[in-house]
């Protein structure tokens, strides 16, 4: 399998930008389907995973508390 060195590459602010965008998601109540990062290190994927479950997690706890 070919190395692909731009698929490992990530920083601080690139974790930070994705679980942000995931947080977003999910506290906006979309689906768990990560944009635009199917190419990247699977590290950002999981910060943006993360950020989802967080955001999702917030977003029930408002709808409950809404109702």
């Amino acid at each position: 399998m070919p190395h692909d060195d731009h698929l490992e590459k990530w920083s601080l602010e690139s974790l930070n930008k994705a679980y942000q965008q995931g947080y977003m998601a999910g506290l906006t109540g979309h689906a768990k389907q990560p944009r635009n990062l199917e190419a990247q290190a699977d590290i950002l994927l999981a910060a943006w995973e993360a950020g989802w479950d967080d955001g999702s997690e917030q977003f029930e706890l408002h709808k409950r508390h809404s109702a």
